[in-house]
């Protein structure tokens, strides 16, 4: 089954520095229909305005994922970690025992991020950071592996998250298709952060929010240039 949720439908706070779009119930949106796609808590779809961002705050047992779609993002964190992350690529946050953390977009023009959090496996992990760069060049046009916790996932340069969970991103032309299998008891959600897309035959447009349930394969096919972000998830 493939629902689509439209980017216009979708929970949605002006702040002025901060135009924010909901996938989920978050803050004060509140759809009891979304609360969560098995342990994917949150997808906000963040605009920040230049110079301008999150003071430091803390966050505690939960995975954080965040892909700067336009723009980049200054993380510091009170690990000593301080890092730029450009547009396409992802940063990975564990925020496991706690964390105290600061997201600035220290530049001169609007930067637009996808924030994704998800549930861990348990409470407790260890806090960490680190960055992974987006599918682009030599990878477009194929499904690239960003960030997991799956077994059998485990390789060296691919970030760990605490959870039975993977996000993949792809860069398609026009007319290019990757596809995705779903094991038994797996769904998915998947957002095109450019263009439109066909998942399997059903249309999605940019920021719209897809939800992937009982389907062993999902084809996605680029109606012009796109990217899309999907998370492989338990149900």
């Amino acid at each position: 089954m493939i629902e689509v949720r439209p980017f216009d439908g979708l929970g949605h706070a002006n702040h002025g520095w901060l135009d924010a779009h909901h996938h989920f119930s978050f803050a004060e949106y509140m759809d009891p229909n979304r609360m969560a796609v098995g342990p994917l808590r949150v997808w906000n779809d963040d605009t920040i305005a230049p110079q301008s961002g999150f003071p430091p705050h803390g966050h505690q047992d939960m995975e954080i994922i965040t892909y700067v779609r336009e723009g980049a993002i200054t993380h510091e964190d009170n690990l000593g970690n301080r890092g730029r992350t450009v547009a396409g690529d992802v940063q990975i946050m564990s925020a496991g025992t706690g964390i105290q953390h600061s997201e600035f977009n220290l530049e001169d023009e609007t930067t637009k991020i996808f924030q994704i959090w998800i549930i861990p496996n348990r409470d407790g992990h260890a806090p960490r950071w680190e960055t992974k760069t987006f599918p682009r060049g030599e990878n477009a046009g194929e499904l690239v592996m960003l960030a997991s916790g799956r077994a059998g996932d485990a390789a060296t340069d691919i970030p760990v998250i605490h959870q039975d969970a993977a996000l993949f991103g792809a860069t398609l032309g026009n007319g290019q298709m990757v596809t995705h299998k779903l094991s038994a008891g797996r769904q998915a959600y998947l957002v095109p952060s450019k263009g439109s897309l066909m998942v399997n035959g059903t249309p999605a447009h940019e920021r719209d929010g897809v939800v992937i349930t009982d389907e062993n394969e999902v084809q996605i096919t680029a109606t012009g240039d796109a990217e899309f972000v999907l998370a492989d998830l338990p149900q």
